[in-house]
Order: structure tokens, then C-alpha cells, then sequence
């Protein structure tokens, strides 16, 4: 298990801080685990605690208890198979026995949330929380207008469509408790960013062709508390290369021998990663880069942050997060250009990066220094993010294979089913949760 942003966090769901390292303790915080639930909140969800994009920490990272099979087919393990209507690739997230994803019609003109028994696969609700009469001219081969993955707390589902809508629906009933649609943004790709939470704030991106700002709302009401413009020389008057769809990540650092903590919001967008004080919205630092429509969700080991730039060509960075300003001159530690997925996540373990090419080429990097440890080509083209679950490496391609690989890179299995994948899939307990472009699994 590595340090990344559970640092002091014993995982899965048990996150005990001591006045000694963070100036208060568990009873006082009500968001103890990832500063965005409480530790009773995710023991109530036992084995199924996958709450938001990219698993409990948002790294791909399954709990210590998951162990999902590692062959399977059309015939061979599978608990059970639905069909999802529409077309979306956003990624299922799970408490308890419950699983939710969002989908939309392939028009753009309606949008929806379902929720499905883990155990039988019935649907329990469905519901329609918006419906358009036009949709932006999106040009988004890869994209959907169900991207963004939603999140979890105990009583809420929190979904975004991007400029679409972003409600809090109840997560038993489908019932709508809020909803903004009067946010802008032009796409112009279609929305990517999943929502995250920190406290009482959901934070989300909205880097578009015209607009690009992060924004949090209060998660009880929907308002808004604080907006951040993007404050970014992009080199250019083409919106398109000013729009990004990655994921923000919280992470905790201390500067120095301090013993305080910070935390800090960890926001990629196209030319520059910058951090953010997720109470109020107020920059750190930043680092700039070439590239643009930056995707892929960042990861961290404790002292460093691993960061995709996007597209052009996609460079790994290894940052230190600890300066003021900008920082690109001093605080990036090594880049690497080999290999590195535009789309795909990477994932962080005991000192080695694991990386996913959208072109299909596996890769392990030492994450000290970003020589490469080794490499298989898998074949196939790859927009999910891999996932590592009882230290098996999980990823699954557009055209329906799921491969297994130790993470000494020896290949463990390939599997087919019938379609392939644009969403990330999940591990909890002995369950491997795979959403297809027609239909959602349980691989058991």
C-alpha cells in the first residue's frame, strides 16, 4: 500500500488522526476519512466503500479486503449482466450494496442517474435529473454527455454533467434536493471532470472552449461558495486547446519540520497543474507545461505528485508540492515522455509508477527518478483508468478485452467480453464492477 494522499490514513475505511500531527482529533472532524466523510460513514458501507471517481483515496486504489476474480467471459463469472441505455462513460461508484452511475441519451437531451442492487443487478431507481432541448456543437469522439463520475456521501448523490446541470439527489429515492444549471462552460469536447468532496464543499473543474474556473458548492444547499477563474497565459486564442476534463485530487503536505499540515487541491488543466486552498479557492503554486486538454487524474506518494500533461504529447512530471508560486523551475523533479497516457490515470505503489498509454502499451517507472522497470505492449486503444486491487493491475480497452498483470509485469490474464470500455472500473470485495459500452457487470 503506498503513502500517496492516505498518508496517515490506515485503509480502507479507517482514517485516525492525532492532535499531534493534525491539531484535532476524530471526534471533532467530522470528515475524517479524505476530509470528506467520517469514519462511522464509511464502516456503514462495509466491503462496497467506492464512493467517488477512482476508488476511496481517488488514486485506484481498491481496499486491502478486495479481491476480485482475475478470469472471466461471457460465460465464466459473471454474477450478473444489465444493459445501460444511452451513451456514457462515467465510472459506477458503490456503498454498501448499492452501486449508482449516471448515462444520457445519445442526443445529449436527457440526462440520468440509476441505482442498482449490487447483489442481483435490479434496478432499484431511475431517474431522469435533466432534460435538454439542444445541446452544445460538441466535437467529442471520445467523449459522452455522461463523463463526469458522481460521488458519495451517506444521504447524497452528487452528479454533474458539466454546463448541463449539477444536482444532489437522494440516493434511496432518486429524489432531487438540488440542482445548479447555471453554470457556464463550453464544452466544446463534451464535460469530463468528475466532482470531488472536501467538508461541506463539492468542488468540480469547468475548463471549457470560452470559460475556465474551478468552482465549489456547498453540498447541503448548492450554492456557491467560492469561484476561481483561471488565471493561465494559454499562448493562444483557441478555445479549444484551453479546455481540460481532469479530476482535482486532495492531498495533505507539511512544510518543512512544521507540524502543520496543508492541505491542498491538486487542480491539472491545459499548460499548467496548479494548487488551490480548497477552503477558499487561493493558489500555492503552480508549474506550467506544453500540453493541453490535460485528462488524467493526478496521483501522489506522500512527498511527490505525478502529473499527465494531456495531449500533444503527453509528459509525466514529478513534482514536489511544497513551493509558492510558480514553481516550474525549481520544483519539478524529473519528466518522462515514454509511454504516458493522455487519458488513462496512473497508479502509485511502493515506489513504482504504473502507467497506461492510450495506444495500449503497460509500463512501470521507478517513481524516484522515472526510469522505466518495464514494458508490455497490450495492444488496443484505452481511455479508462486501470485500477490496482490485491496487487493485481486491472485495465480494460475500447474493444472489450480486460487485462491482469502483476506489478512485476508479468501478465496474469486476458479476458474478452462482448463490448469494450470507456469507463474506469471498480474492485470491492470479491466484485469487479465493469461498465461497458452497453451494459454494466458484475464479474464475480
Amino acid at each position: 500500500m503506498n503513502l500517496s494522499s492516505r498518508c496517515f490514513i490506515s485503509f480502507f475505511v479507517s482514517f485516525v488522526a492525532t492532535s499531534s500531527c493534525v491539531g484535532w482529533s476524530v471526534a471533532d472532524e467530522p470528515f475524517s476519512v479524505q476530509w470528506a466523510w467520517s469514519e462511522q460513514e464509511a464502516k456503514s458501507a462495509g466491503d462496497g466503500f467506492w464512493p467517488q471517481f477512482r476508488g476511496p483515496t481517488g488514486d485506484g486504489h481498491a481496499a486491502d479486503s478486495a479481491n476480485p476474480p482475475t478470469t472471466w467471459s461471457e460465460t465464466e463469472n459473471i454474477k450478473w449482466k444489465i444493459p445501460i441505455p444511452g451513451k456514457a462513460w462515467s465510472s459506477p461508484v458503490a456503498w454498501g450494496n448499492t452501486l449508482w452511475l449516471t448515462t444520457a441519451s445519445e442526443d445529449g437531451l436527457s440526462m440520468s442517474a440509476l441505482a442498482i442492487d449490487r447483489k442481483s443487478g435490479a434496478v432499484r431507481w431511475n431517474k431522469e435529473v435533466f432534460a435538454n432541448d439542444a445541446t452544445q456543437p460538441d466535437f467529442h469522439v471520445f467523449n459522452s454527455y455522461g463523463s463526469p463520475t458522481p460521488v458519495l456521501d451517506k444521504d447524497r448523490l452528487y452528479v454533474s454533467f458539466g454546463a448541463y446541470g449539477t444536482a444532489a439527489l437522494n440516493r434511496d429515492t432518486g429524489e432531487i434536493i438540488w440542482q445548479r444549471r447555471d453554470l457556464p462552460c463550453n464544452h466544446f469536447r463534451g464535460p469530463g471532470s468528475s466532482p470531488i468532496l472536501y467538508r461541506n464543499l463539492l468542488l468540480f473543474h469547468m475548463d471549457g472552449h470560452d470559460q475556465q474556473y474551478v468552482i465549489a458548492l456547498d453540498r447541503k444547499t448548492g450554492e456557491t461558495v467560492w469561484r476561481k477563474d483561471r488565471e493561465l497565459e494559454y499562448g493562444t486564442d483557441d478555445g479549444d486547446i484551453k479546455k481540460a476534463f481532469s479530476t482535482p485530487l486532495l492531498i495533505e503536505v507539511s512544510q518543512g519540520d512544521s507540524v502543520s499540515k496543508q492541505v491542498q487541491m491538486i487542480s491539472s488543466t491545459s499548460k499548467a497543474v496548479l494548487a488551490y486552498n480548497p477552503e477558499d479557492g487561493t493558489e500555492f503554486w503552480r508549474v506550467r507545461y506544453d500540453e493541453f486538454s490535460t485528462t488524467a487524474r493526478p496521483v501522489f506518494d506522500g512527498k511527490q505528485l505525478f502529473i499527465s500533461t494531456g495531449f500533444g504529447k503527453a509528459k509525466m512530471l514529478a513534482i514536489s508540492p511544497f513551493g509558492t508560486g510558480d514553481v516550474t523551475s525549481t520544483h519539478v523533479a524529473w519528466d518522462s515522455a515514454r509511454a504516458i497516457g493522455s487519458k488513462p490515470s496512473p497508479i502509485y505503489d511502493q515506489g513504482s509508477l504504473y502507467l497506461l498509454d492510450d495506444r495500449g502499451v503497460l509500463s512501470s517507472a521507478n517513481a524516484t527518478n522515472g526510469q522505466a522497470q518495464w514494458q508490455h505492449r497490450l495492444g488496443g486503444d484505452f481511455s479508462g483508468s486501470p485500477i490496482l486491487a490485491n496487487g493485481k493491475i486491472y485495465c480494460f480497452d475500447e474493444q472489450g478485452k480486460g487485462h491482469v498483470y502483476s506489478t512485476d509485469g508479468t501478465e496474469i490474464a486476458v479476458n474478452a467480453l462482448d463490448s469494450g470500455c470507456l469507463a474506469s472500473p471498480i474492485a470491492i470485495g470479491r466484485d469487479l464492477i465493469v461498465r461497458t459500452r452497453t451494459s454494466l457487470y458484475c464479474i464475480e
